[in-house]
């Protein structure tokens, strides 16, 4: 394949990948994720690493552990979703998301990935062969546009309970945008419908290392919702509770996440959760 580029979000995703693909070759991984080096080598061949931006090795230090846990906790979370009840996923900015392909969806479950043309397009294209372990649909739409129109047409039934999966996206949006996004969710989810999420305000250990690498990069963290989740996800009838990203990697053994260690000058939470609507 010939190598290609994203730009924006759609970059962003492939750094991601990259960290997932990182985790995928430890011996003690958390999760198994044989895509991610495939999207890495689309873009840059083998030699993803050495042609990567300055600063990226420091910011892979700091969110590479970040990256690992909340992907596990976010793969038990949707399996536990559909387990229960929610035979729709839907995945919103899904990005190098490989999870149609490589987790064990219960019979019938439809997986939604929802994101811009250009970055479904690439990402077919890579995984061109595979197959997926569910029925997997491709909506090309723009969060900032009337994506729920596009979803329905799509054939996302709002009658039925889903589990929507907002991951790597609540930071990248303003609190206006950010409320928009789960207004809309809401109208769109069936009681019994579940949201799973991570979300980290800005802190200056991440700014600095994002800054090093591009001030483009930089500029993609609006700051998101200005409550905290639970308070955020309550006030629209969702019930749960977020944890803390140290907390949860203590859970798989691993230490704190370097970003978000509170021992480490410079760093600042990050939230894991998942809510249930209840109206």
């Amino acid at each position: 394949m010939s190598h290609t580029s994203l730009q924006g979000i759609g970059e962003t995703s492939i750094g991601v990948a990259a960290l997932r693909a990182l985790e995928n070759s430890r011996a003690d991984r958390l999760f198994d994720d044989p895509y991610a080096e495939r999207f890495v080598r689309a873009v840059a061949g083998a030699a993803y690493w050495e042609r990567a931006p300055a600063g990226w090795t420091e910011f892979a230090e700091l969110m590479a552990g970040q990256v690992a846990v909340r992907t596990r906790y976010l793969d038990d979370a949707l399996l536990k979703a559909t387990e229960q009840g929610c035979d729709q996923v839907v995945l919103l900015a899904c990005g190098m998301d490989a999870r149609a392909y490589r987790l064990g969806w219960p019979a019938g479950t439809r997986v939604f990935e929802v994101d811009f043309a250009e970055v479904l397009a690439f990402k077919s294209g890579v995984l061109k062969g595979a197959e997926p372990r569910c029925r997997r649909v491709e909506v090309a739409t723009d969060l900032r546009s009337e994506w729920p129109d596009a979803l329905r047409e799509a054939a996302f039934a709002p009658e039925r309970p889903a589990v929507w999966l907002m991951e790597g996206i609540l930071y990248a949006l303003t609190p206006d945008a950010a409320d928009v996004l789960l207004d809309r969710v809401t109208d769109l989810a069936a009681p019994g419908s579940v949201v799973a999420f991570d979300h980290a305000p800005d802190n200056p250990a991440l700014r600095a290392a994002r800054i090093a690498i591009s001030a483009d990069l930089a500029e993609l963290w609006a700051g998101g919702p200005e409550l905290d989740p639970d308070r955020w996800l309550g006030a629209r009838g969702w019930t749960g509770r977020a944890q803390d990203v140290c907390e949860v990697a203590a859970t798989y053994g691993r230490p704190a996440p370097a970003a978000f260690d509170p021992a480490r000058a410079g760093s600042g939470p990050c939230w894991l959760g998942t809510a249930r609507l209840t109206r």
